[in-house]
């Protein structure tokens, strides 16, 4: 039963129409790469209005979490993501080693909720960085660590315990780009959902 099942949703998706209705149900309904995970949305869909207008030719999704901003972008994750199955990992290892791409070899980078992840945001800021074309565009949605742990309190749900930085924001990451000094501000929101806000930089030529 599990086969045919899987069978048919694999035949569905692969019609484009189908499949965006598919994914924006799941999205809406706190749906993972079909596994329910929480009763929030997934944090790209809650960027996707706003973000996926940036992502366009050849890019990454860095861990991508099973609900791509696009179906174009190549997908990359954890080897063991938290969660699969729809859309399945295309890459898998360390969004701090791109090792996978030349210099200047991409048109975007995505990437939702994951940068907060990492000790040194300057080197991974500067990785990222690396392989993206001069003109090319770093498209990012993050949660502002002290709203996010506000929010988590007052809902009573479990925070992320891979957040590092507890004065993670939107401002502190663009002083981490002032100093690489290799970027052109295209747009920011700081207000974004319950915690989020959004960041796109042009790499200079």
């Amino acid at each position: 039963m599990k086969s045919a099942v899987k069978h048919l949703l694999t035949r569905l998706l692969a019609i484009k129409p189908v499949r965006d209705v598919l994914v924006g149900i799941l999205s809406r309904e706190g749906w993972v790469s079909g596994i329910r995970t929480s009763p929030l949305a997934s944090e790209t869909s809650v960027h996707r209005p706003n973000l996926s207008q940036y992502c366009q030719g050849n890019g990454i999704d860095l861990g991508f979490g099973g609900d791509p901003i696009n179906e174009t972008a190549v997908r990359i994750d954890l080897p063991s993501p938290y969660s699969t199955g729809i859309f399945p990992t295309q890459f898998a290892g360390d969004a701090t080693k791109l090792h996978w791409f030349a210099d200047d070899a991409l048109d975007y980078i995505f990437s939702s909720h994951l940068l907060e992840d990492f000790p040194d945001t300057s080197a991974v800021l500067r990785e990222w960085l690396r392989v993206l074309k001069a003109g090319g565009l770093l498209v990012i949605g993050c949660p502002d660590e002290v709203r996010y742990r506000a929010y988590c309190a007052a809902q009573g749900h479990p925070r992320n315990e891979h957040h590092v930085h507890a004065d993670f924001s939107l401002s502190s990451v663009k002083r981490h780009l002032e100093q690489l000094n290799a970027t052109t501000l295209v747009y920011e929101n700081d207000a974004v959902g319950p915690y989020s806000w959004e960041l796109v930089v042009r790499k200079n030529g």
